[in-house]
């Protein structure tokens, strides 16, 4: 139970930590607000995420293709 506790508290702080960074950083960025700047934010974590869940499925499927 404290281990999961711990990843919890570990999770709420960097999440903290990227909040405060996005909100009072978020302004020193000279990002101009055009739509390829819009598509880039919403396309790139899913296409991220989406790559790195492919590449720990491959790497799961080329371990167990070994030990058959």
């Amino acid at each position: 139970m404290a281990s999961q506790f711990n990843f919890l508290t570990k999770v709420v702080l960097l999440s903290t930590l990227l909040s405060v960074l996005i909100k009072y950083g978020g302004m020193r960025l000279p990002l101009n607000p055009t739509q390829t700047n819009a598509l880039i934010a919403i396309f790139l974590p899913p296409s991220i995420v989406a790559l790195a869940l492919w590449w720990r499925v491959k790497k799961g499927n080329s371990t167990s293709n070994d030990s058959d």
